[in-house]
């Protein structure tokens, strides 16, 4: 058997994981579950044995050096191509049967979601590759895991006959919708699977059967790509060929109609860490299920979650609780309500609340800045820039600026003069001058920034010149 290609889809927002998971930095790209994130976490295990080729990572331009960053954090590589805009699965799906299809005939691919977590990836792997024997047959396989409770919020499979010749795969007798739970009930006594959303297939296969079912999406998709375009590391699809397409879940777009679906069971310790409860779940937990990340205490309490990576948090005499604590939001949570954190993050964004998508800490591809202090007329920020990072070239029209570089050496221009800053010196940067920093060194620069101004607000930026392409 060939090694299967995997496109691993990293685009989602995360809305239900707030506070941490917030537009600019989403739940993808969190060490929710350990150290590394749910997408290095999914990188790492495609790199166990030989199954895998190197893997295909479809995401958008917000967090393209979000991916490039954590690929090169955990020593991995893959091609990273560019929704220009965001569509739903089918568009996505639709772009990696093209991308593997001209890779040559009988390519199989698995596409994977960024933000799943799996705890025997072993096995994981060893099913995968079972998959793929039944896409080589013609099948559109999903693993459908075998439930652990009668879970409300998972779409379920009915598996049917065996596929012929492919081990331990099924048909698909029938997809159906997130349940009460007394049907949920009724679903595992009879044997029914959780879908879990991931998906082996034959490239040629899916790209056949999309375009006969959603032949707008088809064709979106084979022209976005042919028009796709490398933008330093990554390939951008062409954007009006890839907005042309319809918003289609590939389940509404393709599984529940086509005659090609099966399933292989999965027993995996899978869970879409779709929101706080399954974190907890997954937690090490004390002898009354309560877990601690970060600086918290628990004192008289049960099947409690703390996540405080800063300031201490505590917890006295209550039950079921969630609480998520960050440099600029708490979140004190019900955890049977937790399903309304996403009706939460609707309320507060329409209040124009700026915690909805942005951390304190703002991640950019040279490195990231974070607010400490701001008042009338002022604002302090701490920036760090990576070795080799390289601003743009910008003026401001409201603001100056004074640095004072605390670690490293920063390369400064200002106007017509290029200059060094060594630590525990300082630099001042008029209103309007035509400025830049650069790290030229092997360490990171951390400098503190001090704003004084009319307007301080992020949009008083005129880029004139910027590696990033961001101009």
């Amino acid at each position: 058997m060939a090694k299967i290609l995997p496109v691993i889809m990293c685009g989602g927002s995360g809305t239900r994981m707030w506070p941490e998971s917030r537009e600019s930095l989403p739940k993808q790209f969190l060490p929710l579950l350990g150290p590394l994130s749910t997408f290095q976490t999914t990188v790492k295990m495609l790199e166990m044995g030989d199954t895998f080729e190197r893997p295909v990572i479809l995401t958008n331009h917000d967090y393209r050096f979000l991916v490039a960053e954590q690929l090169a954090a955990v020593g991995s590589q893959a091609e990273i191509v560019i929704e220009p805009v965001r569509r739903d699965s089918a568009a996505a799906v639709a772009v990696a049967a093209e991308l593997a299809a001209r890779g040559g005939a009988g390519v199989v691919v698995a596409v994977l979601a960024a933000d799943h977590a799996i705890t025997d990836p072993g096995e994981f792997v060893a099913l995968c590759a079972k998959a793929a024997r039944a896409a080589e047959a013609g099948k559109i396989v999903t693993l459908g895991i075998k439930p652990t409770q009668p879970a409300t919020g998972y779409g379920y499979i009915r598996p049917g006959a065996p596929v012929a010749g492919a081990e331990e795969a099924f048909e698909v007798a029938a997809f159906v919708e997130k349940p009460n739970e007394a049907t949920a009930k009724k679903y595992i006594a009879e044997g029914y699977l959780w879908n879990s959303g991931n998906f082996i297939f034959g490239a040629d296969v899916m790209k056949a059967e999309i375009a006969a079912f959603e032949p707008a999406i088809a064709k979106a998709a084979s022209d976005a790509v042919a028009a796709s375009k490398i933008d330093l590391q990554f390939r951008v699809l062409d954007e009006k060929a890839f907005a042309s397409s319809p918003k289609k879940s590939i389940d509404y777009a393709v599984m529940e109609h086509t005659k090609r679906a099966a399933v292989v069971p999965a027993d995996i310790g899978w869970s879409d860490v779709g929101a706080w409860p399954s974190v907890l779940e997954l937690s090490t937990r004390d002898e009354r299920g309560n877990a601690i990340v970060g600086n918290g205490a628990i004192l008289d309490s049960s099947n409690v979650l703390i996540r405080s990576p800063d300031c201490l948090t505590a917890v006295v005499g209550l039950d079921n609780v969630i609480v998520i604590t960050t440099s600029d939001a708490v979140l004190v949570l019900n955890a049977s309500k937790a399903d309304q954190v996403k009706a939460l993050v609707e309320k507060l964004k329409s209040e124009g609340r700026r915690e909805v998508s942005e951390h304190r800490r703002i991640y950019r591809p040279w490195g990231y800045y974070q607010s400490i202090d701001n008042g009338d007329r002022y604002q302090v920020k701490r920036i760090v820039v990576k070795p080799g990072g390289r601003l743009s070239l910008q003026k401001h029209f409201h603001r100056a600026e004074h640095w004072v570089v605390v670690r490293g050496t920063a390369e400064v221009t200002c106007d017509d003069i290029k200059k060094l800053v060594h630590e525990n010196e300082s630099i001042y940067l008029p209103l309007a001058s035509v400025h830049r920093l650069e790290n030229p060194g092997k360490i990171d620069i951390e400098l503190i920034e001090v704003q004084t101004g009319s307007y301080l607000g992020e949009d008083d930026i005129v880029r004139i010149e910027d590696v990033y392409h961001r101009v």
